[in-house]
């Protein structure tokens, strides 16, 4: 599921100031589950490096799970 997301996923979030590579916050859905993965990409070798994968939690993320609820 984690390379269909990160070939195939929604960018929800951009951190292109993150070190040492720029990264992305990509929504996907396993069987109508959320899933969340962070990838940095390697501009110079075109790896991409997957941070972080996570089932976002509904009561920190508005229904479409593309944004953080305001606290």
């Amino acid at each position: 599921i984690v390379s269909q997301i990160v070939l195939s996923g929604q960018v929800v979030a951009d951190y292109p100031e993150d070190t040492p590579y720029p990264s992305v916050l990509m929504l996907g859905f396993q069987e109508e589950r959320p899933v969340h993965v962070v990838v940095a990409h390697d501009e110079i070798s075109g790896v991409c490096h997957v941070v972080t994968v996570y089932r976002p939690d509904p009561e920190l993320w508005t229904a479409d799970f593309k944004s953080r609820r305001k606290s």
